[in-house]
């Protein structure tokens, strides 16, 4: 599940889109996917070095033992350099499971990702493939990731929510 999460994380750091208008990132800072299984918002601001546009995921919703394709739209406004970095909680419910910082670059490296650093000013569509493990429990996760520039400049805030809860046909009686 960490797997999952730190390249869907360097998808959306590495490549990413966005808008350049105070209305549109106005309209960007809501929720911009909504679907059972998983929904994600940009908590940035306009000065971000990367801007998100969309994420999408398939299967959509994802499914434990299943490969998950990741695919992120996004603008990097500046060049993105050697260490930059994410720092990154997952949370089930109220638990912390697990708070880490990761290195983009590296990751993007040691992922084999189609995006490496530098990265330059541009827009980007970063499609990645993870399997996800059979095992994922039958819960709702959530994941905030706030980026840093090697400068420590703010380079991305995003907030994302995975429910993998079963969920059980209803009856019309």
């Amino acid at each position: 599940m960490v797997r999952l999460f730190s390249v869907s994380i360097l998808a959306m750091l590495a490549g990413l889109a966005s808008a350049n208008s105070p209305a549109a990132q106005e309209v960007m800072n809501q929720p911009v996917h909504t679907m059972e299984g998983w929904s994600w918002s940009d908590c940035g601001s306009p000065t971000d070095v990367i801007q998100l546009k969309s994420i999408s995921l398939s299967p959509d919703p994802p499914k434990p033992g299943q490969d998950l394709t990741v695919t992120v739209v996004g603008t990097a406004q500046q060049r993105v350099e050697d260490g930059a970095y994410a720092n990154v909680v997952v949370k089930l419910g109220l638990i912390r499971l697990l708070t880490k910082t990761f290195d983009v670059c590296d990751e993007a490296r040691n992922a084999n990702a189609t995006i490496q650093c530098p990265i330059e000013q541009g827009d980007y569509t970063v499609i990645e493939t993870v399997a996800l493990p059979k095992e994922i429990p039958q819960a709702k996760f959530t994941v905030a990731v706030t980026g840093y520039t090697a400068d420590d400049d703010d380079m991305l805030c995003l907030n994302l929510m995975v429910d993998f809860m079963k969920k059980f046909p209803r009856f019309g009686w």
